[in-house]
């Protein structure tokens, strides 16, 4: 007889709980900070295009480096709110079954 005692929860005899996101949830957080800094390289280039006169290869290269790294660093930080917030909203609801 397999019934959950005190130190063991219901749902141990099924699959184990875990606090990590799924894997897709993963990847696409991956995905979504390089797109986000793909976006980030290209408004700092743009930038700096927009404003620079002449020879500036060595300027639109740093605010295009500046730029992707600010705006992967930013997306970085909203997607791991949103993994962290999915993992909560999965506890609560196995909490609630």
């Amino acid at each position: 007889m397999n019934t959950p005692g005190p130190t063991q929860s219901p749902s141990s005899s099924g699959a184990a709980l875990s606090a990590l996101p799924s894997r897709t949830a993963r990847a696409l957080a991956f995905v979504a900070i390089l797109v986000g800094g793909f976006a980030g390289g290209l408004i700092g280039f743009a930038l700096v295009d927009v404003q620079c006169t002449g020879n500036c290869s060595t300027s639109k290269a740093i605010g295009a480096g500046v730029g992707a790294v600010v705006a992967a660093i930013g997306t970085a930080v909203v997607a791991v709110l949103v993994l962290r917030a999915m993992g909560e909203w999965r506890e609560i609801q196995d909490r609630q079954r």
